[in-house]
């Protein structure tokens, strides 16, 4: 079962839940979160609970490419982590030496290490959902996206679920120096989760998603990457483990799990590109690649 928010015909934020079948039935909460509050009280489970409530309506007469698609849940924080797959290290390496591809650096350190790297990503403000724009620098000539899972946990630090998120990234910029990561991962619309969220207990294995990343350039497919969250070196309640300890999380805090998908190093996005970001079981998530003129508080 797959969470979903929405704009319906009278432009107000609905949330609906999406069988496996495609069909899509309006919920009556604000939000994941109030869901699974209900459902707690309840003492049924989140899945349980939406069975019971679609039970008692019909499905729109929509599919989900003809809504317009909001994010799915707005995260008050959204963490991310790094260094969670070999191909990423690799990555990071090149970046710090400069193409050396037989230096070993601190990267290889956090990659080896007991604990991860974990950083602050983004706000609801500064995240984006399906079909809105991401941003590139302007200051950063070597700029990717980075396909990721995003585990939607509560402060407690229980998966609630699953999405899809894009960790928009300046190479140059953290390759330069490690101490200016703030900058090469956090500004403007440099976060998008979405399209859905597929709830926890529809997962059977998450160490076995599929993730596709397409980049398309004046609609033709420049750059195309798979990988499988199987390749991970880290456990998702390990990583979540490091983000609650001594921290103090909301419900609904999304913390992204790392890429293994990379472009090619001579490759950067322009304004214009579109991305594409699939995952196995919880849809496609499309942002336009923008680079503003300017930016307005």
């Amino acid at each position: 079962m797959r969470i979903i928010r929405y704009l319906n015909e009278h432009s107000k934020a609905t949330l609906a839940a999406v069988t496996n079948e495609g069909k899509i039935y309006p919920l009556p909460q604000e939000g994941l979160i109030e869901l699974i509050q209900q459902a707690n009280e309840q003492n049924v489970s989140p899945l349980s609970f939406v069975e019971f409530t679609i039970s008692k309506s019909k499905p729109i007469p929509y599919s989900v490419e003809d809504l317009s698609l909001l994010v799915p849940i707005e995260a008050e924080e959204v963490w991310a982590s790094g260094v969670t797959y070999e191909r990423s290290r690799d990555a990071r390496n090149y970046e710090a030496t400069g193409g050396k591809l037989d230096a070993t650096t601190f990267y290889d350190k956090i990659y080896e290490a007991e604990r991860p790297e974990i950083f602050f990503k983004s706000t609801a403000a500064r995240t984006v959902g399906p079909g809105q724009d991401v941003y590139i620098r302007s200051d950063s000539n070597w700029q990717i996206p980075e396909p990721e899972v995003g585990i939607v946990i509560n402060r407690d630090g229980e998966i609630l679920g699953y999405t899809i998120g894009n960790d928009m990234s300046c190479r140059d910029i953290e390759g330069e120096n490690p101490l200016y990561l703030p900058q090469a991962k956090m500004w403007k619309n440099s976060c998008s989760i979405g399209p859905a969220i597929i709830l926890a207990e529809s997962v059977e294995d998450p160490y076995n998603f599929d993730i596709t990343c397409r980049i398309y350039r004046n609609d033709e497919l420049k750059v195309e990457g798979k990988a499988n969250t199987s390749q991970l070196k880290r456990k998702f309640d390990e990583l979540i483990s490091f983000l609650i300890r001594d921290n103090e999380i909301f419900d609904g805090t999304v913390l992204l799990t790392g890429t293994c998908i990379i472009p090619p190093n001579d490759f950067t996005l322009l304004d214009g590109d579109e991305i594409e970001i699939e995952v196995s079981n919880i849809g496609v998530l499309k942002n336009s690649v923008k680079l503003p003129k300017h930016i307005l508080v």
